[in-house]
C-alpha cells in the first residue's frame, strides 16, 4: 500500500489566511451559464450564406428539440467578440501574487472572452506537412485581429504548453517559432513526408523474387505482409491512445476556464479506428477500435464547452499510387506489372484510409459543434474563419424533458424559423447519470504502472502536462524540518526504478486547499454529504523520471453545517513526502473528485521552496475524520 489513509480538516484561521483560495468575486466565479446535473448548455454559431455571423437574434428565434421531443430554454445568451483597435494592445493579464511556497492552478483569464487554442500535432504528421502548418499559422498571425488571445499547444506522445493564452503576436510567432517544436513522429511509417519512407520489406522481397513465380516466395510474401499489417496496427493502435490522452488532458485543462473554447487541431492523419483488410491472412489481426476512449472524450470536450475544428494539415490530397517514388512498382518487375490488381487494391486502401480519416474528423466536429477542415491548401483563412464565428456566437440551456438517465445518444436538433442561415452546434450526448459515480476501480495513483491508460488522475500527473483546471486549488508547500533523514518518510513510496532514489531524504508539508464548488457531492437519505477525493503528490526529476509519490483517499460524510463551512474556506488537507536532498527535482501536485471525475494539478520546482524555513504542520493535525 502506498501509505495509510489521512483525515479531512479544516486547518486554523492563520493558515487558512495562508493559503486562501482565489477570491469567488473575482472574474474566474462569473457564472453566466453554467452547468449542472439537469442543464445542457449548446453554444450555436449563425451565420448567413456568406459565412458572416448574424447578431442580435433573441431566444424565441430559437426551437430547441432533444429526441424530437421540443424543450424549453431556460437560460439565452448572446457573445460578440470584442474588436480591440488596432493601436490599442490588449490589456495584459494579471497573475495572482501568492506568498513564498504558495502555488495554484487558477489560470488568468478575462471572464467571457473566447478562448482559441492551437494544437499543432507532431504525432500524427510528417514533418514536411509540420513546416506547411508553422508557415500558415504565421501568415494568420501577420494579420490577426488585436486582441484575439490564443495559446499554442503541441502534441507528440504527450501533451506540452508551447504559450499559454496571450493576445501577443511577436510572443505567438516566438512560440510556433520555437526550436525543437517541430518533432520527427515516432510512430509514422514516412515521418519526413513526400512518400521516402522505408520501403515495406514484403515489396523488396516480392521485387526480388517475386518475378520467379515460386510458390514459397507467395508465402514469404504473405507473411512478411501480415506482420507488417499487425505491426502498422500497433503504430496506429499507439497513436490513437497518445491522441485521445492528449485531447482529454487538453478538455480538463480548458474545463475550469469559462465559456467557449475554439481548438483548432492541425494533424496529418486522425487515426482513430482501423478497419480490417481482407488482403491479409488474418484481416481481423489489425483491428483496433478506440470507439468508448472517442466517446468519453467527445463528452469532456462538449462539456468544456470545448468545440474542435480539426484542420488536415495535408492541405490537397492525392493518392500516392503513382508518385515518382512509386515507379518501381509500374517497371516491368514491378508488382504493378506482375499483377495489375495491386494497382486496384493500393488505390481501395488509400482512398478508404481517407475517408476513414476524414470521417473521423468530421465526427469529432459535429459532437462538439465545430468544423472539419478538409482538402483545403489555405490554412491561414481555416484559423481566421474559426477565430471569427467561434467568437461570435450564441449559448443556450435547457433542462432535459426526459429525466431518464440511461446513457443512451440523445440527438439535439436547433431549427429556425428563418430561412438561408448556417447553425453548427454539437448534436447531441450520451445521457449518464450524473449521480452516478465515475470511480475508476483501477487508478493510477498508487501504480507506477497504471492499469487504465485513460485514468484522469494519472494523465493529470504527467510530469510537464498543462495543469488542469476543472479542480481550482492552491498548495502551500514548505520543509518540514531543517534536517535530512536516511529513510522515506511514512507515506511516501518510491518510484519504479528504485536505483534512483537515494538519501539523504528531506520532508515537505503539502497543505491543499481546494474549491468546494468544484467537486461532486452527494447527499444521502440522512442529509449527510458524502464525497471520496483523492489528494496526490509526485516528484519527478529533470529527465522526467518519477522518484517517490504519495497519495491519500479521503471520504466524507459531512453534515450540512460542515458541508456550508467548506463553502467559507474551502476543502484542506495535509500531506507529507520524501524528497532526495540532492538534486534537480520537481512537485506534480493533484486533487482528483472521484465522483464527479473531475482533477486539478499543478507542477513547480523544488528548488523554489527548499530554502523556505521549515513549519510544523502539528498544531494543525488533522483530528477526527468527519462522520
Amino acid at each position: 500500500m502506498l501509505c495509510h489513509f489521512a483525515v479531512l480538516t479544516l486547518l486554523t484561521s492563520t493558515l487558512l489566511a495562508q493559503t486562501s483560495l482565489p477570491d469567488s468575486k473575482g472574474p474566474q466565479a462569473t457564472p453566466t451559464l453554467k452547468t449542472n446535473t439537469q442543464l445542457v448548455i449548446v453554444d450555436i454559431t449563425v451565420t448567413d450564406s456568406h459565412h458572416q455571423p448574424i447578431h442580435n437574434l433573441k431566444a424565441s428565434d430559437f426551437v430547441v428539440l432533444e429526441d424530437n421531443v421540443s424543450q424549453t430554454i431556460k437560460a439565452f445568451e448572446e457573445h460578440v467578440s470584442a474588436k480591440v483597435p488596432a493601436n490599442e494592445p490588449a490589456k495584459p493579464l494579471q497573475t495572482p501574487s501568492l506568498p513564498p511556497g504558495v502555488f495554484t492552478n487558477f489560470s488568468p483569464v478575462p471572464a467571457k472572452e473566447t478562448l482559441n487554442v492551437l494544437l499543432l500535432d507532431t504525432l500524427n504528421t510528417p514533418l514536411r506537412d509540420q513546416v506547411f502548418v508553422r508557415t500558415q499559422i504565421k501568415q494568420y498571425l501577420k494579420n490577426a485581429p488585436a486582441g484575439t488571445r490564443i495559446a499554442i499547444f503541441g502534441l507528440a506522445t504527450r501533451l506540452y504548453l508551447l504559450q499559454g493564452f496571450t493576445s501577443n503576436p511577436d510572443i505567438l510567432r516566438a512560440a510556433v517559432d520555437e526550436k525543437g517544436s517541430s518533432k520527427a513522429s515516432p510512430v509514422l511509417n514516412d515521418a519526413v513526408g513526400g512518400g521516402n519512407g522505408a520501403v515495406p520489406l514484403s515489396q523488396q522481397y516480392d521485387e526480388g523474387f517475386g518475378g520467379l513465380n515460386d510458390l514459397r516466395v507467395t508465402a514469404v510474401v504473405t507473411e512478411l505482409k501480415q506482420f507488417e499489417a499487425e505491426q502498422q496496427g500497433y503504430q496506429l493502435q499507439f497513436r490513437a491512445r497518445y491522441t485521445l490522452d492528449a485531447l482529454n488532458q487538453l478538455a480538463r485543462y480548458l474545463g475550469g476556464l469559462q465559456g467557449r473554447k475554439n481548438l483548432i487541431w492541425f494533424s496529418g492523419s486522425f487515426p482513430i479506428n482501423i478497419l480490417p483488410d481482407g488482403d491479409l491472412k488474418n484481416p481481423f489481426a489489425i483491428v483496433a477500435s478506440s470507439e468508448d476512449e472517442f466517446r468519453a472524450t467527445v463528452n469532456l470536450l462538449a462539456r468544456s464547452q470545448v468545440a474542435v475544428y480539426p484542420v488536415d494539415a495535408r492541405g490537397l490530397i492525392t493518392s500516392p499510387t503513382l508518385n515518382a517514388t512509386n515507379s518501381i512498382n509500374t517497371s516491368l518487375n514491378g508488382s504493378y506489372a506482375r499483377n495489375p490488381a495491386n494497382f486496384g487494391k493500393d488505390e481501395n486502401k488509400f482512398y478508404n484510409q481517407m475517408a476513414d480519416e476524414h470521417s473521423t474528423m468530421l465526427r469529432m466536429a459535429e459532437q462538439t459543434g465545430g468544423h472539419a477542415f478538409i482538402n483545403t491548401n489555405d490554412l491561414s483563412r481555416a484559423v481566421s474563419d474559426v477565430v471569427e464565428t467561434g467568437s461570435n456566437y450564441y449559448t443556450i440551456a435547457y433542462s432535459p424533458e426526459n429525466t431518464k438517465w440511461d446513457g443512451r445518444y440523445r440527438k439535439i436538433q436547433v431549427r429556425m424559423p428563418q430561412q438561408g442561415f448556417n447553425l453548427t452546434y454539437r448534436r447531441g450526448y450520451y445521457a449518464d447519470d450524473p449521480q452516478v459515480s465515475h470511480r475508476n476501480s483501477t487508478s493510477g495513483v498508487v501504480s507506477s504502472q497504471p492499469v487504465n491508460s485513460y485514468d484522469p488522475i494519472r494523465a493529470a500527473m504527467m510530469h510537464g502536462a498543462p495543469d488542469p483546471t476543472q479542480i481550482i486549488f492552491q498548495v502551500r508547500t514548505v520543509p518540514a524540518s531543517a534536517s535530512t533523514e536516511d529513510k522515506l518518510a511514512p507515506g511516501t513510496a518510491a518510484g519504479p526504478d528504485s536505483s534512483k532514489l537515494k538519501p539523504p531524504y528531506r520532508r515537505y508539508n503539502i497543505i491543499f486547499a481546494a474549491d468546494p464548488r468544484h467537486i461532486h457531492f452527494t447527499q444521502s437519505a440522512e442529509g449527510n454529504y458524502i464525497g471520496q477525493i483523492q489528494f496526490v503528490t509526485f516528484i519527478y526529476d529533470q529527465d522526467g523520471q518519477l522518484i517517490t509519490r504519495a497519495g491519500n483517499e479521503v471520504h466524507t460524510k459531512l453534515p450540512p453545517s460542515e458541508y456550508a463551512t467548506l463553502f467559507r474556506g474551502g476543502l484542506h488537507f495535509v500531506q507529507q513526502i520524501s524528497v532526495p536532498d540532492k538534486g534537480s527535482y520537481y512537485f506534480r501536485i493533484g486533487v482528483h473528485d472521484m465522483d464527479g471525475d473531475h482533477v486539478g494539478a499543478v507542477e513547480f520546482p523544488v528548488a523554489a521552496v527548499r530554502n523556505l524555513p521549515p513549519e510544523s504542520v502539528s498544531s494543525t493535525q488533522p483530528g477526527n475524520t468527519p462522520r
